[in-house]
């Protein structure tokens, strides 16, 4: 996934950072939940992108929320393993200092289809680092 106009950070982490602090700051005065950067929060966060999926939101109409959530759980693995953010052609990607690229945005999407964990990607991308 190289490409010439790939960034790292601080470049690549703007807007992640940005869309994680909103999204942390929507959950505490929309819906009065509490997101502290843990590893642990991340089990509230699979529950909250479940419960928006059984109300049957369109996608269209929390893609935000998701994208949001999504860099959250990236800077949860970030903090917790030194990773950085990488970007190329408008996607982003956590780059774990093993080597491994992470797309918890992505994950989020895969969540609300019901087919994904943030909490798990985390669990797998924090594999060995030291907490």
């Amino acid at each position: 996934m190289t490409t010439t106009q790939q960034e790292t950070r601080p470049q690549a982490a703007a807007k992640p950072v940005r869309w994680a602090a909103d999204a942390v700051a929507t959950m505490r005065e929309g819906a009065r939940l509490r997101l502290d950067y843990s590893v642990q929060s991340l089990w509230r966060v699979d529950r909250m992108i479940e419960s928006i999926r059984r109300e049957g939101a369109p996608y269209a109409a929390v893609e935000t929320v998701l994208r949001g959530l999504g860099a959250y759980a990236g800077e949860v693995i970030i903090r917790r393993t030194g990773a950085e953010w990488w970007a190329a052609g408008g996607d982003h990607w956590v780059r774990t200092p093993d080597g491994r690229l992470w797309d918890p945005i992505d994950e989020a999407r895969r969540c609300f289809a019901g087919d994904g964990s943030l909490r798990l990607l985390c669990r797998d991308a924090t594999d060995g680092a030291r907490p």
